[in-house]
């Protein structure tokens, strides 16, 4: 049978939730930004009315604000992003047990054999998208082929509320002519390498010998190899549902990063996330683990054992320490995570807002005063309270 795989891959999904729930944004070019106050302060999404003014992903926010000075920015909300991607892979379980996110806005979904039940696969994404829309108010665009390679390859092809089908049989048309940098895998060094090399198209690389790939690249090379072939036999991993146990969180970032201290600032607001469901969930942990992914895909997890505790500052400095010791300032990095796991339960009790006692032995101390930061989050965002490494290493 053949197989029938997706991508799922939500459009601008940061302001699109915001404009989700303040419908006054739409039609009006916004974007989620950082505090223009701190170097944090880039645009992160921006809305397609803003896309028009050339404002892009990573633009500094004075920079956006002279290309359109009517730019509205909202501040990042991402508690209220994760229940949004939550919602979303609900309405994708709907239609397959089979999903495998790859962030917090686009998964892969198997449906092979599910034809029968929900139609043609165009029938079928029409029919995601149209739910997506209608329930949560949210665009997606969807690629579909026979493997995971492909189908993210067709989900970029048409933004927004794009269906894109590339087939096996497709690839000589639809992928061979374009250039190395759009094929799914390929970062800012590893297209110098290629174009070095002479090559600069995918189908350069389809047709390359493999020895000489080998050569140049090792094993990434050949593996490019097969991928331009439309060659990718790897399954949909359905993600396991979370277990109580272990709490993690990972962000692909906007661009490729070598610098050791920006790469920090990203694990801290991380952490950060990570010790507040932690905390929610009344959750210690005792392992410490990051993920370091970078721009040629291969993936590093490094771990490390811990006191208990749900806290944000020791999830952080345990996961510093691990950045620290695994850092290669040659190797540049596309994604950066930290999972705390392994827990133990220590019930407390419910505490009054500033109820900070000084009496309290320094960890107490330290866990009331996060636990009082918690609920201001709640009530005035995430933003209201920054962590000093955020704010200090952004100030620079």
């Amino acid at each position: 049978m053949k197989r029938i795989i997706f991508l799922v891959d939500m459009n601008a999904f940061f302001i699109s939730c915001e404009m989700s729930r303040n419908k006054s944004l739409k039609g009006k070019p916004a974007a989620v930004a950082g505090d223009p106050k701190y170097r944090s302060g880039i645009i992160l999404a921006p809305n397609y009315e803003a896309r028009k003014y050339n404002i892009k992903t990573t633009m500094l926010v004075h920079e956006a604000k002279k290309l359109c000075p009517d730019l509205i920015l909202v501040p990042p909300d991402h508690k209220f992003y994760s229940q949004k991607s939550r919602e979303v892979m609900g309405i994708l379980s709907r239609y397959t047990p089979v999903i495998q996110q790859n962030s917090i806005d686009e998964a892969w979904l198997d449906l092979t054999g599910c034809t029968l039940l929900f139609g043609s696969p165009r029938e079928i994404a029409e029919n995601i998208m149209k739910t997506l829309m209608v329930e949560l108010d949210l665009w997606c665009s969807i690629g579909i082929s026979e493997n995971k390679f492909l189908a993210k390859m067709a989900s970029e092809r048409k933004k927004p509320l794009g269906i894109t089908e590339i087939w096996v049989s497709d690839i000589k048309e639809k992928i061979w002519p374009l250039p190395v940098r759009e094929m799914y895998g390929i970062g800012k060094q590893t297209e110098k390498k290629l174009v070095e090399m002479g090559l600069f198209t995918i189908g350069d690389i389809a047709a390359c010998d493999q020895n000489i790939l080998y050569e140049a690249l090792g094993k990434y090379g050949i593996e490019l190899k097969r991928l331009a072939n439309g060659i990718d036999t790897s399954p949909v991993e359905a993600s396991p549902v979370q277990d109580s146990k272990s709490i993690s969180r990972s962000e692909t970032l906007a661009r490729d990063i070598t610098d050791l201290e920006e790469a920090k600032v990203v694990l801290m607001e991380l952490a950060e996330e990570v010790g507040i469901q932690a905390r929610e969930q009344n959750f210690k942990g005792k392992t410490v683990s990051i993920t370091i992914r970078y721009s040629d895909f291969k993936t590093v997890t490094r771990q490390k054992t811990v006191k208990p505790t749900f806290l944000t500052k020791e999830i952080y400095k345990a996961g510093e320490k691990l950045l620290e010791e695994n850092w290669n300032d040659k190797k540049p990095v596309r994604l950066l995570g930290i999972g705390l796991s392994s827990n133990i339960t220590d019930k407390f009790t419910q505490l009054n807002l500033f109820d900070i006692i000084e009496s309290a032995p320094e960890g107490k101390k330290q866990e009331k005063l996060e636990l009082a930061m918690d609920s201001i989050r709640k009530r005035f965002g995430m933003d209201v309270i920054k962590r000093a490494k955020i704010l200090k290493d952004n100030d620079d």
